[in-house]
């Protein structure tokens, strides 16, 4: 992926490479690939193509090359091409990520089935055999941010944003004064300072010092929270550590972690960190917020995929613990890296290998009780169908930056600043509603879902399954009603939760055919003191008395309303006449014929609680009441 390319961050591995040439005809295209010369590479074997050497191995060879420089439709043709004679999984799973990086994501799920199919075990089969139809969802949960170029892109590649003291620092390749890479020709990776001006442009960027730019490539940097510790990437070449492959000549490098501590107002003393290893590469530092943990990508041996993403304790001293890999929640058989860690702890990532848009897609999870919550995409415009990475956000100033190479961009990888607008992490709630006497769905059930403040905040009707869906904040309690002609109202709280899915089932009582009018259960509503409002929960008992009144059309009641003993007898007379009007008028506006309900207020003659001067304030809430009693056409025998 280009991505990877830009940053040099990803040692090629043996699945997508053949560095022994497939024959002679092959050996000039296969010495420019392990060089990762990508571009003349894919030339030298279309001309082999050209004169007829139409084999498996030059298809799947020239769609790696621009699978790599993420020419997404040009890996699609040829990796086709490729597996018309061949089943390789990796390759089709590849095949799937251009496909839906080109938007044809029907066929993209069509690969995906081959895949889980040949390797049903693998975690990236399993997430996508769990949830198929996961594209709409990505994308329905999107629009959280506002995404614009940062202002400050090239036509070469540039990466990265984290601010330090007032300053950004970002990976470019706009330096020519050094010399070019031959994966894309461009010039190697330094990184660069840049201030912001007042009207939030920011001005020229400043190349930093030789001590931490060298003619090697440089990359992603984090910082100590005091800011006085800088890590960053580099390649090994520096501390002369490389191998050389016999065959094709290149000189393979890893990836390092370095440290540089501040001197005046720049960085020198630079250390390699003990993790490092000419065994393996280690990079995309991030330290968290109390600045005792570190998180890097590498992939060192024992991970579950091709890089992983780790954490290692910050010592006292300054040195690094041992690693420890985030596990099988985080990490995939494919690709995870650029682990960004918030200031709330949660823990930002790119991947191709959780499910995704196409291309890298940034996730997030977070650490609640000593375990991970669910990896969730954050979804568009943050995630593309390009190569999306190295996100970072200010989560008090809900900003940051993400890198992509998107179109619409100005170099192969451009800087984006964002603006977070809504909450990030959500919940589907998946309300299934049944009879409670059948236990069969109920089709058409009205459910509305309110907030922990008891405030309405949208109404679903279920579905031909019983279903009605909602997505709400993690951790935020809720609460649904649900009402349904011919079945009794019913509602449900719902506990906050971090699952990304949380199904609530519903039984709703259905109303009887009534053999007598004593048999009918009305249920009292209260106000509150000195009040004669309609309050949610008297609103929600009043429904159900709308409920029966409609069932049974020639049901006449009269609504009586009550007061505390306190406040004078003549005070409490008129309170009640109010209690009693307001409750016959939320009747009739829900269409109930107004000579089908009377009302009459009683003031405090009736108490239900004679407490005197010694009532406990629910003694008085029982008083200050609306009672309902039939007053004609009830019901007769209808079994």
């Amino acid at each position: 992926m280009k991505n990877l390319k830009t940053l040099l961050f990803i040692t090629l591995l043996s699945s997508s490479l053949c560095l022994t040439a497939q024959n002679k005809d092959t050996k000039k295209a296969d010495k420019e690939f392990a060089r990762f010369e990508y571009v003349d590479a894919a030339e030298s074997y279309k001309k082999l193509i050209d004169k007829g050497d139409g084999s498996s191995y030059v298809y799947g060879q020239l769609a790696e090359c621009y699978y790599n420089i993420f020419n997404s439709v040009e890996a699609e043709k040829w990796y086709a091409k490729a597996l018309e004679s061949g089943d390789d999984p990796e390759m089709i799973f590849k095949y799937s990520e251009m496909l839906k990086a080109n938007g044809k994501y029907e066929e993209s799920n069509q690969q995906m089935e081959k895949f889980a199919s040949m390797r049903p075990s693998d975690n990236r089969a399993t997430a996508f055999r769990k949830n198929p139809n996961y594209l709409p969802k990505i994308l329905e949960q999107g629009k959280k941010f506002n995404v614009q170029d940062a202002g400050f892109n090239t036509a070469q590649s540039d990466f990265g944003g984290v601010v330090q003291n007032g300053k950004l620092y970002i990976t470019s390749a706009r330096n020519d004064n050094r010399k070019t890479y031959g994966w894309n020709e461009e010039p190697f990776l330094d990184i660069y300072t840049l201030t912001k001006n007042s009207d939030g442009s920011y001005q020229e960027a400043t190349l930093m010092n030789d001590k931490i730019n060298t003619r090697h490539h440089e990359g992603l940097v984090s910082f100590s929270p005091d800011g006085e510790t800088m890590y960053f990437s580099r390649e090994s070449y520096y501390e002369k550590d490389y191998e050389k492959d016999s065959i094709s000549k290149v000189r393979y490098s890893q990836l390092y972690l370095f440290k540089a501590t501040k001197l005046g107002n720049d960085f020198d003393n630079v250390e390699s960190l003990s993790i490092n290893s000419e065994n393996y590469s280690v990079k995309n530092p991030s330290v968290s917020a109390d600045g005792s943990t570190l998180y890097f990508a590498s992939d060192m041996p024992g991970g579950f995929g091709k890089y992983d993403i780790y954490k290692a304790p910050i010592n006292s001293d300054g040195t690094i613990g041992d690693p420890v890999n985030l596990g099988q929640k985080v990490n995939t058989e494919a690709q995870e890296m650029f682990p960004f860690i918030s200031s709330n702890n949660t823990l930002y990532f790119s991947s191709n290998g959780h499910l995704g848009l196409g291309g890298m897609d940034v996730f997030y999870t977070k650490e609640i009780d000593g375990k991970l919550a669910p990896v969730r995409n954050v979804g568009i415009p943050i995630s593309s169908n390009g190569d999306d990475f190295a996100f970072t956000i200010d989560e008090e100033a809900e900003e940051g930056f993400v890198s992509s190479n998107r179109e619409g961009g100005q170099g192969s990888d451009d800087v984006y600043a964002f603006k977070k607008l809504q909450p990030l992490c959500d919940v589907l709630i998946m309300a299934t509603v049944l009879d409670d006497k059948t236990r069969e769905p109920v089709n058409g059930a009205s459910v509305t879902l309110y907030d922990a403040e008891g405030n309405k905040v949208v109404t679903k009707a279920t579905n031909e399954e019983g279903v009605a869906e909602f997505i709400v904040e993690c951790e935020q309690d809720t609460e649904l009603e649900v009402v349904m002609e011919d079945f009794e109202s019913k509602k449900v709280p719902v506990k906050g939760s971090n699952e990304e899915e949380l199904a609530v089932q519903i039984s709703l009582d259905p109303i009887e055919k009534i053999v007598t009018p004593e048999a009918i259960v009305l249920n009292p509503i209260y106000f509150d003191f000195d009040k004669s409002n309609i309050t949610a929960k008297a609103a929600f008992e009043l429904d159900k008395l709308v409920q029966v009144m409609n069932k049974y059309p020639e049901l006449v009641i009269n609504a009586t309303s009550h007061t505390d003993s306190r406040g004078s007898e003549s005070y409490n007379q008129r309170l009640s006449q109010r209690r009693a009007k307001s409750t016959q008028q939320y009747v009739i506006s829900k269409g109930i014929d107004k000579s089908r309900i009377s009302a009459e207020g009683k003031g405090e003659s009736d108490l239900k609680v004679k407490c005197g001067s010694s009532c406990t304030d629910e003694e008085h809430q029982q008083n200050r009441r609306s009672e309902f009693l039939i007053v004609g056409g009830a019901p007769q025998n209808q079994k």
